[in-house]
Order: structure tokens, then C-alpha cells, then sequence
């Protein structure tokens, strides 16, 4: 299947900003190419109109009896009927718990499983921190070992779940991994793991712009137990993340956070909690959030993740095999552009005998171009990938300890979003080529402190772009 330039450019048009001009070191106002879409995303338009829309008529939600109260509390409860019924979640058995994003609803997770001493939590060596630190610090954990092209081993699942015999609550995963792009096969190890009695969470952040979503029905062995994504990555930026869980288990226990909203009753003695998904929603709710969420959502329906998938797919073919004729060009992960049917367009790479933090500053004041580079919040999966001995990595640390930033290991990232173009990666790998050959206008200097790296006597006067 191709896809048609004039699709593309459908969506490109429904993109906020997507032909925003912004400032380079030449002084020349460019287009602006975002390869960052696996950190955040911009909005669309038809969710920013929605919100414009919405505002005059919202309120706070919940017991306010004022008409627009009243309307606002049905829109709320309408955004969980539209996550439930897009990730083909039954509404009998599962509900949404709203919170600012991935990170908090993870460990949310987190604090309300309840483990015996002798159970623990498994997760992977791929994980963002997101999907490691709050098991590590509420749970007993253990690591699923990944392979040296970094990808999951379900050997090594099965055999720990076997050693442990029953004793793995919850086996907690990445859908996609931000480093690699890697697509984990989240619907076996939901079988594997339900096999062994275990319960799976998928953390689908970097999923849900790219791959449609079923968590199937609960009778099913390969059925989703938790599935956590966030707004920012879906092209509604404003601040919400979306926890799919049984209703059953948050039935379990006390809410992670008391307050307002959480309770049926409060006497001077105790208090009797309300029932999901209000328990877990402490405060007043970002209703402006969920509407945003929601109705991206729904622009996917309407724009067809079918389209996305083959165009996405397209994309890193191409960037793949453009990419790898660049000398001294090392990807990490799988370059093969003849297969991409199990990875996403995130591609993470070096360029020989330049500092990571030096080429994305290049790749910003002189051509424009956005992308990320360091260790993506996933430390231990990017130092294994760039095979950082202990030794090595001890001696970052203690230069680190030492507020020394200046020779941190780490990589840079691009990773497109469903408006990228081709013509985009071949600027974009023009600009590498350049690179490469030291064709670079600044003379970039570094900071020790903070390892960002600036041309010399040039900083961007961005109060002339947008200021408060």
C-alpha cells in the first residue's frame, strides 16, 4: 500500500505549527522539522478547536448544580466511554482513572498492588525509568533480560516465571520501546504470563500513535490486565494520561492520594472511600485534559490508523536505508529497512567523533531540525545497547558526582510522528552528511555543567517569539 502525497499533506494541515518558521544561526527563518514525536507531540488542530469550543462552557465537575456543571460532569464521564470503547475495553468490567500521564498512573499501579512478602513484580531491561523506578521502590523486582540487539527474550520470561512458581503478581512492559522503537509482542506475554498466574500492565505511551489497541475480553489468555498512555503523545498536549484497569482491583485497598472527590463519608474518626475510578481521582479533575484526549482519540478513527501504520512503516524504510550510507553512522537496534513491521519509527544513533550533544545543536541552529539526545530516560537499555563496560560507567558517575556533564555516553534520537515527510528526513540527512564532513558554520562551544552545547556569542532571543 502507498501513500498518497495528498493524504499526507491532509494531515500535515490538520498538525498545529506543523509549517511554524523558527530562527537559525545564519539568521535565515526556517521551517521547523520535528523528529522528537517520541517525547511529545503537537496538538491537533481539531483538538485545540474542541477545547476553544468547550471553554465557555466549563465547570468544575461533580455535585456542582449549575447548568454548565451539569455539562461539563457529562462530557467528563463521556471522554471514559471513548477510551473504553477505542481500546475495546468492556465498561462493565473495566473503568479510566485520569492522572497528569504515564509516569503518575504507573506508579499509581505501584503503590496500590498489594504483594505478599514472598511475591515480586517483573519488568524489562528496556524500560523507561517511567516503568522501573516505581516497581523498584515499592515492590520486589526482577529484570526479563533483553538480547544483544536489545530485544525482550521470552525464554528468559518464561524460565523466571517458572523458577518463581506462582509468585509473580504482575509483569509490567513496555509496548514500544523509546530507544529502539522495538515493538514488544505484549499479547504472548500476556499469555505466558497469565499462564503462570501473573497479571501484565503495558506501559503504551509510545504505542497509542502508532499501533491500534485491543485489551481484549478478560476470558481471553492474552487480555490486558492495565494499559497506561498519555495525552502529550497523542497530539493532545494538556496535561492528561489514561489508566485502563479492572474495577475489581481498584475496588482493593485505600487510593494512593486522600483528599477531595474520593470519599463517600467523612467523620471526625474515619472515612469510607467512594467507588472507581472517583477513588483514585483525588482533586478536581482536568476535564480539559480528558476532552483533548478523547477526542484525539477519535481524529485517529477518522484518519485511519491504517494510514498511519503503512505511512509511519514508509518513513523508516526510508530513513533506515538513507541513514546507513553515511560513513561512521551507527544505529542502535535493528537498521534493517527490509524490516520494520515490528518496530516504530524511532531511530537512535552516533556519528563517529561527534559528542551526541554537539550534533543535535548543530542539527538545531543551522538547520532547524528538532531532535533529542542523551539516554531517553532509559539508562540501563541505552548503556547496554552502546556496550558501556562497568568500568566506564563508573567512571561517568563519579565525573557526574563531580557536576561534570560535559562527557556523559549517550546517543541521538529521531522518531517520527504521522505528518513527517520524506522530504524532511532528506534535509535531514544532508544536514548529517555536513556534519560528517565538517561542514559546519558555528563554532560550538560547551557547557561543562549542564553538556549543552552553543554556538559561540549567539543565543536565541526567544522573548521576540513568545513571552508572558
Amino acid at each position: 500500500m502507498s501513500v498518497q502525497l495528498s493524504e499526507i499533506q491532509r494531515i500535515r494541515e490538520m498538525i498545529v505549527g506543523c509549517e511554524q518558521k523558527v530562527p537559525t544561526l545564519s539568521g535565515e527563518m526556517k521551517n521547523y522539522i520535528n523528529f522528537d514525536n517520541a517525547a511529545s507531540t503537537p496538538s491537533l488542530k481539531l483538538v485545540l478547536d474542541t477545547i476553544n469550543q468547550f471553554m465557555p462552557w466549563y465547570s468544575s465537575i461533580h455535585r456542582g448544580a449549575g447548568f454548565k456543571s451539569q455539562l461539563s460532569t457529562m462530557i467528563y464521564d463521556t471522554t471514559r466511554e471513548i477510551v473504553l470503547e477505542y481500546c475495546n475495553a468492556d465498561p462493565e468490567l473495566h473503568t479510566v482513572v485520569y492522572g497528569k500521564n504515564t509516569t503518575e498512573l504507573i506508579n499509581k499501579v505501584a503503590r496500590r498492588l498489594i504483594t505478599r512478602e514472598d511475591e515480586l513484580v517483573f519488568t524489562t531491561r528496556m524500560e523507561h525509568h517511567s516503568n522501573d523506578l516505581p516497581w523498584r521502590y515499592n515492590h520486589k523486582m526482577e529484570f526479563i533480560e533483553v538480547d544483544e540487539q536489545g530485544l525482550l527474550d521470552l525464554n528468559d520470561l518464561e524460565n523466571k516465571l517458572k523458577s518463581y512458581s506462582g509468585r509473580v503478581k504482575l509483569v509490567s512492559l513496555t509496548g514500544a520501546s523509546n530507544v529502539t522503537g522495538y515493538l514488544n509482542p505484549i499479547y504472548k506475554v500476556a499469555e505466558i504470563a497469565h499462564h503462570y498466574g501473573a497479571m501484565v500492565l503495558v506501559d503504551a505511551a509510545q504505542l497509542v500513535p502508532h499501533r491500534p489497541l485491543d485489551v481484549k475480553n478478560q476470558n481471553d489468555p492474552q487480555h490486558i490486565d492495565f494499559l497506561v498512555f498519555s495525552g502529550h503523545k497523542i497530539y493532545a498536549p494538556f496535561g492528561q494520561g489514561a489508566l485502563i484497569a479492572d474495577i475489581e482491583f481498584l475496588n482493593q485497598g485505600m487510593p494512593d492520594q486522600v483528599g477531595g472527590g474520593v470519599i463517600e463519608i467523612v467523620d471526625n474518626d474515619y472515612a469510607r472511600w467512594t467507588v472507581p475510578p472517583e477513588k483514585d481521582e483525588a482533586g478536581t479533575p482536568n476535564v480539559v485534559g480528558a476532552l483533548a484526549l478523547a477526542k484525539a482519540l477519535q481524529a485517529f478513527q477518522q484518519i485511519s490508523m491504517d494510514f498511519i501504520v503503512e505511512h509511519e512503516k514508509q518513513l523508516t524504510r526510508y530513513a533506515l536505508k538513507k541513514m546507513k550510507q553515511i560513513d561512521g553512522l551507527t544505529i542502535y537496534g535493528s537498521d534493517d529497512e527490509n524490516d520494520v513491521e515490528n518496530r516504530l519509527g524511532v531511530i537512535t544513533f552516533n556519528l563517529d567523533s561527534f559528542h551526541h550533544g554537539l550534533v543535535t545543536s548543530i542539527l538545531t541552529y543551522e538547520y532547524a531540525i528538532g531532535v533529542r539526545n542523551g539516554c531517553f530516560c532509559a539508562h540501563p537499555y541505552l548503556k547496554r545497547l552502546l556496550k558501556i563496560t562497568p568500568e566506564e560507567n563508573k567512571a561517568f558517575e563519579e565525573r557526574l558526582l563531580q557536576g561534570d556533564r560535559s562527557n556523559i555516553p549517550g546517543a541521538i534520537r529521531m522518531s517520527f510522528g504521522m505528518y513527517n515527510t520524506e522530504e524532511e528526513i532528506d534535509q535531514f540527512v544532508d544536514a548529517l552528511q555536513n556534519i560528517k564532513n565538517n561542514r559546519i558554520s558555528g563554532v560550538y562551544e560547551q557547557n561543562k555543567m549542564t553538556g549543552e552545547f552553543h554556538p559561540q556569542n549567539f543565543r536565541f532571543n526567544f522573548n521576540g517569539y513568545f513571552t508572558l
